[in-house]
């Protein structure tokens, strides 16, 4: 259940909200009986105003209604308001052809962002789409939030994808966030997937991963010319496997923050042996370690991201996730989308506002392990 960031209504396509469509017309009227009512204080004046309020919420049409009202407003005596004289009444007309102008640009503008915003989505979707509920027999959900404001990818990234060796998913953290990390984010999603049907060994997809980013910098280091530094592309990963018809869940972390693992009331961290990240070179000494974890019915599994972890509240304490988990896993928040909502809403409370880091969360649940993968 991925989450997009609020974004204005205009940037959504949506039309202006009420109150903005009313204001000028609310503002013609008060104006009006209010110069109707105190004759000796001239108040016409302010009518110049209504037209520039109208360009931000109506179209150059409804612009230009409003600026001729406020012209025969100016002009007619049965108003009340007193006649300017011509110059003061060109100026009036000037800033109503202005506005017209204005509001005719701004939706031109609003319809080109509305129309770029989509092409975006439609990209960054394919780039990281939606956990759905149900992957094999592994139920599941997740949640994404981009640090940079905007965006609905960035550093972060997860994936659950069945194949011939049984259900595998995947939470990694890539070097740096924001759009800048998007290329490696597709990059590792495009090699996982790759991985969980070609490769029969948790290892090997690790493996592979590894050599996506050695391969990527060594290609950012060749298109950067000789006299420039050899870039590192590195990222940090938990991977996970079901195997079909066993009661466990295999798991291999490479510099990762560690699972945990959520046994009906109790919370604990899933202990693994650590491997170095992905970029570095998973060979001989450094191969990433498998370790085997047997799973009860209604066991799920929490894996996170650093964004989490190291969220801080005013005071720079950091998120207790673990101490946290049995406060918010009440039983409306049983399944996984409901946990996932709970800890990131825990966590807003917690930051006042949201964490300033990419953040991801993954919860899986597997049910009966007879069941076809």
């Amino acid at each position: 259940m991925r989450r997009r960031r609020q974004e204005p209504g205009w940037l959504r396509g949506e039309p202006p909200p009420r109150w903005a469509r009313i204001a000028p017309a609310v503002a013609l009227v008060v104006l009006v009986l209010a110069q109707r009512i105190t004759p000796g204080v001239e108040l016409g004046y302010f009518l110049a105003g209504v037209p520039p309020v109208a360009a931000f919420a109506y179209g150059a049409a409804g612009t230009a209604v409003f600026a001729g009202l406020v012209l025969a407003l100016l002009g007619g005596p049965w108003t009340g308001v007193a006649h300017p004289h011509g110059a003061d009444l060109a100026t009036v007309a000037a800033i109503g052809v202005l506005s017209v102008v204005i509001a005719w640009v701004r939706r031109r503008r609003d319809a080109q962002l509305v129309s770029v915003r989509t092409v975006a989505e439609a990209a960054q979707l394919a780039v990281l789409p939606p956990v759905p509920d149900r992957v094999g027999r592994v139920r599941c959900a997740g949640l994404y939030r981009a640090a940079q404001r905007g965006t609905l990818v960035g550093g972060d990234l997860y994936d659950v994808r069945a194949g011939p060796y049984g259900v595998r998913a995947l939470v990694g953290d890539v070097q740096g966030h924001g759009l800048a990390a998007v290329g490696t984010v597709a990059a590792l999603l495009g090699a996982f997937r790759e991985g969980v049907l070609d490769d029969p060994e948790l290892t090997g997809v690790a493996a592979r991963l590894d050599r996506r980013l050695l391969a990527d910098t060594a290609d950012a280091a060749d298109s950067g010319g000789a006299s420039c530094a050899r870039p590192e592309l590195f990222a940090t990963a938990l991977l996970l496997e079901f195997p079909p018809g066993l009661e466990l869940v295999r798991i291999v972390s490479c510099g990762h923050p560690p699972a945990l693992l959520l046994r009906g009331r109790s919370v604990s961290e899933v202990a693994v042996e650590p491997g170095p990240p992905l970029g570095l070179g998973l060979t001989g000494d450094t191969a990433a370690a498998v370790t085997g974890l047997p799973l009860r019915p209604g066991d799920r599994l929490l894996a996170v991201t650093d964004g989490v972890t190291e969220a801080r509240d005013a005071a720079g304490h950091f998120y207790p996730l673990a101490t946290r988990i049995p406060v918010v896993d009440t039983p409306a928040s049983a399944d996984p989308a409901g946990l996932v909502g709970a800890v990131w809403q825990d966590l807003v409370t917690f930051t006042s506002g949201g964490p300033r880091d990419d953040v991801a969360l993954l919860v899986l649940c597997a049910e009966d392990g007879t069941q076809v993968s």
